[in-house]
């Protein structure tokens, strides 16, 4: 039998070149990448110049830049944390989320799906010796921290909102060692990768409170006073607060910045919610008397990543939304949180249909 040589040489030809154009493909990925690195370092390094550095292009082609440059890594603000992070981080991200004693049984459930979902990057910062015991027992990625007094008395016996606040000191060290973290609290069920649904174009994308399109991705809300007569309309804009029980922050200056404002806040102000101070500095634009954050924010979509109102006022009362299986699943309007975490765990990995139906849409 004989081979056309010529054929076998056509063939291993265009194989050759298919491989070339792949190669040549991911170089030009790689060259946009660092192209756009560079603008942006540029446009950085000129605020505050009189001088161009863009000229627009035609109308409705101008776009400006919403991905702000990392900083640059520096493994001497916590070498210890910085070895961890190399073993655990995917792409340089991963889950993090802080726990003490008092959800010892939330933080079981809590990681128990996310090793059923097969995610591998994540992290739990234990703030006392039984949680980092319980994490070492049951093989999750544990940190603890160097002892500081000023946190280890709120760590080891704080309630929720003491211990949430918490997190925006301890996550700086994550980012300034240059990881994107999702931070999670502890009331969440995973389903699903959330890696996989992020878009990663902002300083923070966090999930929302809100319940429809109106008010997690904001709506113009007329304000009616009749006594002013013709000029009695005043148009306002609304937008559900972000949820700081579950947010992706990039590691960028104007990030670090963020988790400064509020953990300095929080210090002053002792009885105020980290949740409130939260929006309040990613919102609240500038004014006489106040510099504004310059950060970059998204709302991830709230059917992926479901507030436990959307869950229970909504889907489950919806034949078509009860199909739709989300990324994530927040307890984060109901008290009762274990026990509804479970009826979640039932109802989207068991395929109880039931599962959700006895429980009041609200707390009563």
């Amino acid at each position: 039998m004989k081979v056309d040589s010529t054929a076998c040489e056509s063939s291993r030809r265009v194989t050759n070149l298919k491989s070339q154009v792949s190669s040549l493909e991911r170089e030009n990925v790689e060259l946009r990448r660092q192209i756009n690195e560079l603008s942006m370092k540029l446009q950085i390094a000129g605020q505050g110049k009189n001088e161009t550095l863009y000229k627009p292009g035609p109308f409705g082609a101008v776009k400006a830049l919403r991905t702000n440059p990392t900083v640059i890594p520096d493994n001497s603000v916590n070498p210890r944390l910085a070895k961890i992070l190399e073993e655990v981080a995917v792409k340089k991200e991963l889950i993090v989320a802080l726990a003490n004693t008092n959800v010892r049984e939330m933080l079981e459930v809590w990681f128990s799906n996310i090793k059923r979902v097969g995610i591998p990057n994540y992290l739990v910062v234990a703030l006392d010796d039984n949680i980092e015991s319980l994490c070492k027992s049951k093989g999750v990625p544990v940190y603890r921290r160097d002892p500081d007094e000023g946190i280890d008395n709120i760590a080891k016996t704080g309630g929720n909102h003491a211990v949430s606040g918490l997190k925006f000191r301890v996550l700086r060290e994550f980012l300034q060692l240059g990881y994107s973290i999702l931070l999670s609290d502890i009331d969440i069920i995973f389903l699903r990768n959330p890696f996989d649904h992020l878009h990663r174009d902002s300083d923070v994308e966090s999930m929302s409170d809100g319940h429809n399109n109106m008010t997690a991705y904001g709506f113009n809300d007329v304000f009616d006073e009749p006594s002013m007569g013709w000029a009695r309309y005043a148009h306002t804009m609304r937008i559900w607060v972000y949820n700081s029980g579950f947010f992706y922050i990039r590691p960028t200056v104007p990030s670090i910045e963020l988790l400064d404002r509020v953990a300095g806040r929080l210090s002053r102000e002792p009885k105020s919610w980290d949740q409130a101070v939260f929006n309040e500095e990613l919102f609240f634009p500038s004014h006489p008397g106040y510099e504004g954050l310059h950060a970059s924010r998204r709302t991830m979509d709230f059917y992926l990543f479901m507030n436990s109102k959307v869950l229970f006022k909504t889907v489950r009362k919806d034949a078509g939304l009860k199909k739709l299986k989300p990324v994530i699943v927040h307890l984060n309007y109901h008290p009762n949180k274990l026990e509804r975490m479970k009826a979640v765990i039932e109802f989207y990995v068991n395929g109880k249909q039931d599962a959700l139906d006895h429980f009041p849409d609200g707390s009563e």
